[in-house]
Order: C-alpha cells, then structure tokens, then sequence
C-alpha cells in the first residue's frame, strides 16, 4: 500500500477462525486503529469488524518507524491476540500454531487485499459495502 492513497482492505484471521467474535479482541483491534490514528499514522474512513475478518477505508499518511502503517497494525494486533490467548485460552491459541520458520504463531492470513480507491463512486461503493456486510448472511 502506497502512502496517502486511500485502500479498501480486507484482513482475514488464519482459517476465518471467528476469533473476532469476541469483544476484547475486538478490542484490540480498534485500539490499535486509535493508536495509529492520534500518531497520524493513518486516516480512517470507514470500518467493520466481523467474526473472522475485518474490511476497513483507510489511507496510510506516515511510516510507523520503519514499518508501513498496515503491517505495523497487522504485527501489533498478532502480538496482543497471542499475549491475550496465552493468558485465557491454551486451546484456541494451539488451533494458530505455525509450522512457518520464523514464527511460532500466525493469527492473519497472508493474502490481505487492498484496493485503491481511485474516484467517489468506488469509494461509495465500499462503504456501502462495509455497512451491508455484517447484515448479510454468511
């Protein structure tokens, strides 16, 4: 994702797992779209979490140190989904075990999907996509 260009994205848990189901991962994620937001790291247009993905509009405006926006996001939300299924629940955390060699644990599927944006009528288009979502059956 280029900076400043505004993204329709799509971010999928590992085997669409409904892990997002529950609030405090929810959470998670949401505080960490707070966190990038008040750095102005990013903008946020619209968003909705489901119980194994999650669809957001959003632009990145600056580099989180070293890392784009997005993959700091990504990282950032792995690590507290594992902290907090170390914590409360061995069993679930075990269905994201990696067999990748420089991790022990994946939470996100690797083939997150953005789109650019490139005029009003797409972008309408997504949004209205993003709030009919969670309304359709799946």
């Amino acid at each position: 994702m280029e900076l400043n260009g505004v993204y329709f994205y799509t971010a999928t848990i590992l085997d669409w797992i409904p892990l997002l189901r529950q609030d405090k991962f929810k959470l998670i994620e949401l505080n960490s779209l707070i966190y990038l937001v008040k750095k102005e790291k990013i903008n946020v247009y619209g968003f909705v979490i489901t119980p194994n993905h999650l669809h957001l509009i959003w632009s990145s405006l600056d580099m989180n140190g070293k890392e784009k926006p997005h993959a700091s996001f990504m990282k950032f939300t792995g690590h507290q989904f594992l902290e907090e299924l170390r914590n409360t629940d061995d069993q679930l955390l075990a269905r994201f075990k990696s067999e990748i060699n420089n991790r022990n644990y994946q939470f996100w599927q690797r083939n997150s999907l953005p789109i650019k944006i490139l005029d009003q009528k797409i972008l309408e288009q997504k949004l209205d996509y993003i709030h009919n979502n969670p309304l359709q059956k799946h």
